[in-house]
């Protein structure tokens, strides 16, 4: 019997941000005792944590608090948002601060993390891509993903069988575009078209 040659099938790559991750210093020196006690959307457990957590409807994000003005952002979509979040916190909170930074000052955030989802528009042989590709974990006993991971960008992907997939760890949109070009390229040999979902 010849073997058949699987068709060749080409990855084009579609993603989606889900969250971006970023810090940022607001030059200030916060009293999360008396923010907590004058905003109703702050959480302030010290016992639990040493930060407040402020939720924030527009844009929806979720800003950790320390007293030495540090902040950590979640839940940007983009780093307008980020950046919209991060004033917004400020104006918010440059009145409850014993230090003000200079009238002018633009706080500068930096990005820690992407989290994306992407689609392949393939099926990937989880199985053949852990055997064969380096620096692949598969356990399928205990999760159905497959996880890729490049050290350039270090991104971690989490794969699954029906082409989507998770893209953690890039620090800006560019990297996010490469590790999934780059998995696309790796992964062309391991894939198959999806079943048509008309059959």
């Amino acid at each position: 019997m010849s073997k058949q040659k699987k068709p060749k099938v080409s990855i084009k790559p579609t993603y989606r941000i889900e969250n971006i991750v970023a810090s940022a210093e607001l030059g200030l020196e916060l009293d999360l005792y008396t923010i907590a006690s004058r905003f109703s959307d702050v959480e302030y457990e010290p016992e639990q944590f040493p930060g407040a957590i402020l939720k924030l409807k527009e844009p929806k994000t979720s800003l950790l608090l320390f007293k030495n003005g540090k902040i950590i952002c979640t839940g940007g979509k983009n780093e307008g948002e980020v950046e919209a979040a991060i004033q917004k916190t400020l104006k918010m909170l440059i009145n409850y601060s014993k230090v003000k930074p200079p009238k002018d000052f633009k706080p500068k955030f930096v990005v820690q993390n992407i989290v994306a989802s992407a689609e392949l528009g393939v099926e990937l042989d989880l199985y053949a891509i852990a055997s064969e590709l380096e620096d692949v974990e598969y356990e399928p006993e205990q999760f159905p993903g497959a996880i890729l991971k490049f050290s350039s960008p270090k991104t971690s992907l989490l794969l699954f069988k029906n082409g989507k997939v998770i893209c953690t760890g890039g620090k800006n949109e560019g990297e996010v575009v490469a590790a999934l070009n780059q998995a696309a390229k790796l992964l062309e040999p391991y894939s198959s078209p999806l079943p048509s979902s008309g059959g």
